[in-house]
C-alpha cells in the first residue's frame, strides 16, 4: 500500500472512493463543507442509513455526477467517546471495504482539529489502513493480490507528512512482526529466527551476533542449552545492537521469549490446539519487529534486542522433570515442569543483557502462562514490574498505543513460593495458585537492581476465541507491544 498526502479540495479530487468520517447522529461529512447538488440527496439518504454509528460503514456510487466515483461514509460514533484507538479501528474498516471492492485506490477526509488533534488523527488513519489489510498468504496457492493505495486528504500538511512516515514504519514494524510469527514451525527454526535477525541488521546497519549450541554451553546458558537439547534444531541466542546514542549512554535491553515450537517437552502437552504452539515465539516476534523499526526510524537511542531461541521436544536428549540445572546467573532450578520453559530461557537472557551492556532498563516479552489468559483474558496483557517509573511510562504508553496492559503484584510472598528444597529455585510455583506472577518471580530472580517490566503477552499475542474483533488485527499473529514499545522508546 502507497501512501500520499494531499492538499485537494474532497469535492473535486478524483477517486474511486471518497471517504469521510460521521459523528453520530450527524447530517455532515466531516471535512467536507460543500457537497455538490447532483448527489446531495444521495448523501442525505447515506447519512441517515449510516448515523455515525462506531464502525458502521455505507457506500454508495455517484454516477460520474462528481469526481469521486464511490462515496463511503464511516461513522466514528459520539465526539465524546472519541478514543486515541477509534480513527485507527474505523480507517482498518474503509481499508478493508477498499479491498473487498477490488478498487486501485482510494481516498480519506481528515477529520478537522475539533474532532482529534491533526497528527494523532493522521497517524492512527495511517496504521489503521495498512495493518487491516495485512494477509498472511505464503502458504496459499491462490493469493487475493494487491493492496489499493490511499491517499489522505489534508487541509494542512505541515507536521502530519513526517508521522504518516513514521506511521508507515511503525506499521510495517507490525507487519513483519505478525508476518514471522505466523510462520509454521517446520518453516520457523531458531536457526531462522537468527537468519531474518541477520537480514534485518545487514539492511539497517545494526550489530548481529548469533551464539549457537556449543558456545551456550561453553558459555553458561543452562537454561535455553536443557530445553534446546531435546530437539534436533538447535537452540540460538540471537543479539541485535541498535547504536543510535552517543556511547556514553546506557542502553535499553529488549529480551523476547522465541520458542519456534512447544510440545510441552517430556511433560507433553494435550494435543488439542498443541498446533498454536508456533505462537510460542511471538515474544521473540515481537523485538525483532522492534528493533527492525527502531533503526528505520532512525531512533537516537541505544537499544538492545536479545532473543533466545530454542524448539521444545520430547527425546532421548530432553531435559526432564526432575533435572537441576545452573542458569546462567549461577542460581539453580530444580525442573518440575518441562513445559515451564519459557522462564529458563528468559532467565538466561535476561542475566546475560544485564550483565554485559548494564543497561538502564530491562523489558521482556513472552507467552508464558495459561494462567494469564484465565486472569485477564485474550485482550489485555499483564505487566510486572520492579520499578514505578519505569511502569508508569510503559502505561503511559499503552494507554496511547490502546495495547491494554494491566500490572500484577510481585511481593516476596511469591517469591517464595517458588523457593526449591534442593536447588535456589523451582520453575514452577504451588499447585495452580497465582502461575503468571510466579512465573514472573522466576525471572525476577535473574534481574540484580536493573529496572525492569515483564510482559506477559500469552492471552494477546495471536487472535484467540474470545480476542475482540479489530480489523488491523485479523486471524493469526497481532505483533502487540511493537507500537506500544516505540512510542515508549521515542517519548523517553
Amino acid at each position: 500500500m502507497k501512501i500520499k498526502i494531499e492538499n485537494s479540495n474532497p469535492v473535486r479530487k478524483k477517486t474511486e472512493m471518497l471517504c469521510g468520517f460521521v459523528l453520530e447522529s450527524s447530517d455532515k461529512i466531516l471535512g467536507l463543507n460543500k457537497i455538490n447538488s447532483k448527489i446531495k440527496d444521495s448523501v442525505k439518504l447515506s447519512l441517515k442509513d449510516n448515523n455515525g454509528e462506531l464502525g458502521k460503514i455505507t457506500v454508495f456510487p455517484t454516477n460520474n455526477k462528481v469526481s469521486a466515483k464511490r462515496i463511503l461514509l464511516a461513522g466514528i460514533g459520539k465526539k465524546e467517546k472519541i478514543t486515541n484507538d477509534t480513527f485507527r479501528f474505523v480507517a482498518g474498516k474503509i481499508a478493508q471495504k477498499a479491498s473487498e471492492l477490488k478498487i486501485k485506490e482510494f481516498s480519506i477526509i481528515s477529520p478537522p482539529s475539533f474532532v482529534s488533534e491533526p497528527v494523532l488523527v493522521n497517524s492512527q488513519i495511517t496504521e489503521g489502513c495498512k495493518m487491516s489489510l495485512y494477509k498472511f498468504e505464503k502458504f496459499k496457492a491462490k493469493k487475493e493480490g494487491s493492496t489499493p493505495d490511499l491517499s489522505i486528504l489534508v487541509s494542512k500538511s505541515n507536521k502530519i507528512s513526517k508521522a504518516i512516515k513514521s506511521s508507515e514504519i511503525i506499521s510495517d514494524g507490525v507487519i513483519f512482526t505478525k508476518s514471522i510469527a505466523n510462520l509454521p514451525p517446520n518453516e520457523c527454526t531458531p536457526t531462522t529466527l537468527s537468519d531474518f535477525a541477520k537480514d534485518i541488521a545487514k539492511k539497517n546497519r545494526m550489530k548481529c551476533t548469533v551464539i549457537s549450541k556449543t558456545e551456550l554451553k561453553k558459555k553458561g546458558f543452562g537454561g535455553i542449552t536443557a530445553v534446546g537439547q531435546g530437539s534436533k534444531n538447535e537452540p540460538k541466542l540471537i543479539i541485535l545492537e541498535h547504536n543510535g546514542g552517543p556511547k556514553s549512554e546506557k542502553p535499553i535491553v529488549l529480551v523476547g521469549k522465541a520458542v519456534t515450537f512447544d510440545t510441552g517437552g517430556i511433560s507433553l502437552k494435550p494435543g488439542e490446539k498443541m498446533d498454536e504452539m508456533k505462537f510460542d515465539k511471538c515474544g521473540g516476534c515481537t523485538v525483532l519487529g522492534i528493533m527492525k523499526s527502531i533503526s528505520e526510524l532512525k531512533l537516537k537511542k541505544n537499544v538492545i534486542g536479545i532473543v533466545p531461541s530454542v524448539e521444545n521436544m520430547p527425546g532421548g536428549e530432553s531435559y526432564r522433570p526432575g533435572d537441576i540445572i545452573k542458569l546462567y546467573n549461577g542460581k539453580t532450578a530444580e525442573i518440575l515442569n518441562t513445559d515451564a520453559e519459557g522462564r529458563l530461557i528468559l532467565a538466561d537472557a535476561l542475566a546475560y543483557g544485564e550483565k554485559h551492556y548494564s543497561p538502564k532498563a530491562i523489558i521482556d516479552f513472552a507467552t508464558l502462562t495459561g494462567a494469564c489468559i484465565i486472569a485477564l483474558g485474550t485482550n489485555v496483557a499483564a505487566i510486572v514490574s520492579n520499578d514505578d517509573q519505569l511502569k508508569q511510562k510503559i502505561i503511559q504508553s499503552s494507554n496511547f498505543t490502546t495495547e491494554e496492559v494491566w500490572e500484577l503484584p510481585l511481593n516476596d510472598d511469591y517469591m517464595d513460593m517458588i523457593k526449591s528444597d534442593v536447588a535456589d529455585m523451582k520453575n514452577i510455583g504451588i499447585g495452580r495458585a497465582a502461575g503468571t506472577i510466579t512465573a514472573a518471580a522466576f525471572l525476577r530472580n535473574a534481574i540484580e537492581n536493573t529496572p525492569w517490566v515483564h510482559f506477559d503477552i500469552a492471552g494477546v499475542a495471536w487472535t484467540q476465541i474470545a480476542t475482540k474483533s479489530k480489523p488491523y488485527n485479523p486471524k493469526g499473529a497481532t505483533g502487540f507491544g511493537v507500537r506500544l514499545i516505540l512510542d515508549y522508546l521515542q517519548k523517553i
